[in-house]
């Protein structure tokens, strides 16, 4: 299970990587006309939890919200490629470690279930990745721009 929830989640990362190529320049400072954050804030709470996540995994609980991505650097293309192949790293390598550890024996049980508290962070992980897809694709439904061909075959998008 742990292998296949790594492919979903390099395929999930590769479509965020995907998807700040399409956008256009300015993009990431663009909010929707409601009270929202910009693209950019998306990319940077993506970024945040992916190493968020990375740390909890390895420890085996939360060990907080900490982004190697200050919130005027998630205003550039550059920043925000170069955060977004950063922490999908860590997070993949999380991810790789745990399954490691469970193939040997050395899932870290607790109150959630039998899979163990590392086993939860990681589908914690996937679920925040998904919803931030469902976010943005409101984002950019509601500002016109286009979506790249992963995200349409994905998300059946037009």
């Amino acid at each position: 299970m742990h292998e296949l929830i790594a492919l979903r989640l390099g395929a999930m990362f590769q479509r965020w990587a995907d998807l700040l190529e399409a956008l256009p320049e300015g993009a990431l400072s663009q909010k929707l006309p409601a009270a929202s954050n910009s693209i950019g804030g998306q990319f940077w709470c993506v970024i945040g939890a992916r190493e968020s996540y990375a740390r909890a995994i390895a420890a085996g609980s939360w060990q907080g919200f900490d982004c190697s991505l200050s919130g005027d650097a998630a205003q550039s293309r550059d920043a925000v490629r170069a955060a977004l192949r950063s922490s999908a790293e860590a997070a993949l390598a999380a991810a790789a470690a745990l399954a490691t550890d469970a193939a040997a024996g050395a899932a870290q049980p607790d109150a959630a279930g039998p899979g163990g508290a590392r086993e939860g962070l990681l589908l914690d992980l996937l679920e925040h990745e998904a919803q931030h897809q469902g976010q943005l694709i409101r984002y950019v439904y509601a500002l016109g721009y286009s979506f790249p061909e992963t995200w349409k075959q994905r998300w059946a998008l037009s």
